[in-house]
Parts: structure tokens; C-alpha cells; sequence
């Protein structure tokens, strides 16, 4: 008998994903746990978690790394990790004063093996290999954004070297798989 999916919503707020266990630093929302997610550790036990999602909280957070480092010691080996943040560009990443950082879609690259620049800055020893990025996943487009975020979605580094200055997209997310 399979055992269902143990799954937490980090930064939950009141939009908790049904059968999660949601982490928040606001007693007034639907979190089961209350924790300030700058404060290292976590009260979570190592590698418990099959999938950890981070909605809209990433750029909010003090440290990135440190932030990947503990997804990764609380992520179960090959855990599915999914971050959504406001893109670069948007007027959304800059319009909100609590944002303290901004994701491109080489943001990630710094975890992966796989990316060249892993090796060359060697920041964190967390390792997640990114297996997708998606622009605009969850948002309502109107005809020309969904053609434009089809084409970032398909070639997301020629989106944004040679596009994203004229039509920019509001957020992505990356589909990240701890190593």
C-alpha cells in the first residue's frame, strides 16, 4: 500500500494546499505550524517532506541559501520542490516593499549541478536539479501574454535575453528535484 505524499506549504498563509502541512510566522492563518522562516533551524525533522512548495514567499525571506539549504535538509531525497516568485522584470517584483530579492531564470542555476555556474561559485552544497521553469503558470493571460509566456516557456533564456525588456511576465516557477 502506497503511503500518501507528505507535503508542506512553506509561507502558507491562508491559501494552504489541501493535505499540507503549512508553515507561517502569522498566528492568523491557516499554518499548523507557527515559525519565522529566517530563523535556522526549522522545527521540522530531516528529510520528511516528498514535496515542499514556496508560493510567493522566497523573495520575502532574508537568505536565499540558507532558505535552499534547509528546504534541502527537510526535502526526502528526490523530493519535489516547487518555488513560485515574482519575475525580475515585473512590475510586481519591485512594487511590493517587504521583496528583499529578485529570480531570473538562471536564479536556480547556483543548486544544479548540471549549470556550470554550480561549480564556479559554489555557494551552498545543497544540490537540486532544476527540471523546469514555467512563466505565468497559475496567472490568467490575456491572448498576447499567453503567446509571449508560450515562447518563454519554451526557451526561457532567449525570453529573457532578447524579450523580456520590451514584454516582461509577472512571476516563475521552477520545478526543482533534490540531489
Amino acid at each position: 500500500m502506497n503511503q500518501p505524499l507528505k507535503i508542506l506549504d512553506l509561507g502558507c498563509g491562508n491559501k494552504k494546499r489541501e493535505g499540507a502541512v503549512g508553515i507561517d510566522f502569522n498566528g492568523r492563518t491557516a499554518a499548523d505550524v507557527i515559525h519565522d522562516l529566517d530563523v535556522f533551524p526549522y522545527p521540522l525533522e530531516d528529510s520528511s517532506f516528498d514535496e515542499i512548495y514556496l508560493d510567493n514567499i522566497l523573495e520575502h525571506l532574508d537568505d536565499v541559501i540558507r532558505t535552499m539549504e534547509e528546504i534541502h535538509r527537510i526535502c526526502k531525497p528526490g523530493g519535489l520542490v516547487k518555488v513560485i516568485v515574482p519575475y525580475f522584470r515585473s512590475i510586481w517584483a519591485c512594487i511590493d516593499p517587504t521583496h528583499r530579492h529578485f529570480f531570473t531564470v538562471d536564479s536556480f542555476a547556483y543548486f544544479d549541478p548540471d549549470h556550470p555556474i554550480c561549480d564556479r561559485y559554489a555557494y551552498s552544497l545543497a544540490r537540486f536539479k532544476v527540471e523546469k521553469i514555467v512563466f505565468n503558470e497559475n496567472l490568467k493571460n490575456r491572448r498576447l501574454k499567453k503567446m509571449i509566456s508560450g515562447f518563454a516557456n519554451r526557451w526561457p533564456s532567449r525570453y529573457e535575453h532578447y524579450l523580456s525588456h520590451f514584454y516582461p511576465l509577472d512571476d516563475i516557477s521552477f520545478y526543482l528535484r533534490k540531489l
